[in-house]
């Protein structure tokens, strides 16, 4: 297999290729280029430029997500993972949440996101008269036990 490539385009001279921090890293951090701070107010959400624009090879898609260390913080990316079609070509924006009780400041060269390129599969929908059966059925919210039980 062959290493894709993902071409970008700097939309301000402070932006800054995502970059993976350690060897067994799964994802490269994104940055916030800009001097001005950007306020995340408690239980509010942003959207946050990265200065970046990227060429998604065709095939796969750049996928967003929340850093641990900002998320310990209750800072969160809303649409995790936010998805980056191969056919957009427009700055990277992070839609950023603040869950928490403090306003927090995001200034230049803060990590904001995590970035990660998956492979897109294309599948074929084909309509059917009736579903196999399982024992869940269709058990919906909660029925295997994920609430609490």
């Amino acid at each position: 297999m062959t290493t894709p490539v993902v071409k970008f385009k700097k939309l301000c001279a402070s932006a800054r290729v995502p970059q993976k921090k350690s060897f067994g890293a799964a994802a490269y951090d994104i940055y916030y280029p800009y001097g001005n701070v950007v306020t995340l107010y408690s239980n509010d959400q942003r959207v946050v430029s990265t200065g970046l624009a990227m060429e998604i090879p065709e095939g796969w898609k750049g996928e967003i997500y929340s850093r641990s260390g900002l998320a310990s913080r209750g800072i969160f990316v809303v649409n995790q993972p936010g998805k980056i079609d191969s056919d957009y070509r427009g700055e990277i924006k992070i839609l950023l949440y603040n869950s928490s009780a403090n306003d927090i400041t995001l200034v230049k060269g803060a990590r904001i996101a995590q970035f990660e390129l998956n492979p897109v599969y294309d599948f074929e929908w084909r309509e059917v008269d009736e579903l196999s059966a399982t024992e869940r059925g269709d058990a919906g919210l909660g029925s295997t036990g994920g609430q609490g039980r």
